[in-house]
């Protein structure tokens, strides 16, 4: 019976290399197949963002809420973004207004991860889960 090994170097490091005979194709495959078992185990959180405009209606702001609290329960992060167009970004306090009440109605939901944060137009808070007890 023949086989086809392959002479693999497992420790290149070590002092003197150390080497064995084994079928590669296997030994790839049962590594890829030990990495694929560490990525199921990892926790990843993913990210769901709300777009938010100074000038929103009640009933927008409202349903916008909904999602989020929706969102923020299935357990995603929630990145929360008020974006300014033309002259509204003369009155940012009216966005920060909204935001600051915007986190304070998710507080029994979620709690603030990152503080808001104004890059050029926009200014963007990350919300987190509460932990579940």
């Amino acid at each position: 019976m023949k086989r086809s090994l392959d002479l693999v170097e497992v420790a290149p490091q070590a002092d003197p290399p150390v080497c064995r005979i084994m079928d590669y194709g296997k030994y790839r495959y049962e590594q890829t197949k030990k990495e694929k078992e560490s990525k199921k185990k990892q926790h990843s959180f993913k990210v769901k963002e709300i777009k938010l405009r100074p000038n929103i209606d009640s009933h927008d702001y409202n349903t916008k809420l909904r999602h989020g609290q929706n969102f923020l329960q299935k357990g995603y992060k929630l990145k929360i973004t008020v974006v300014f167009h033309g002259r509204e970004l003369a009155h940012s306090n009216i966005g920060i207004g909204m935001l600051d009440n915007f986190i304070d109605d998710l507080k029994d939901y979620g709690s603030v991860e990152m503080r808001a944060k104004n890059v050029g137009r926009t200014i963007v808070t990350v919300v987190g889960p509460l932990k579940s007890k």
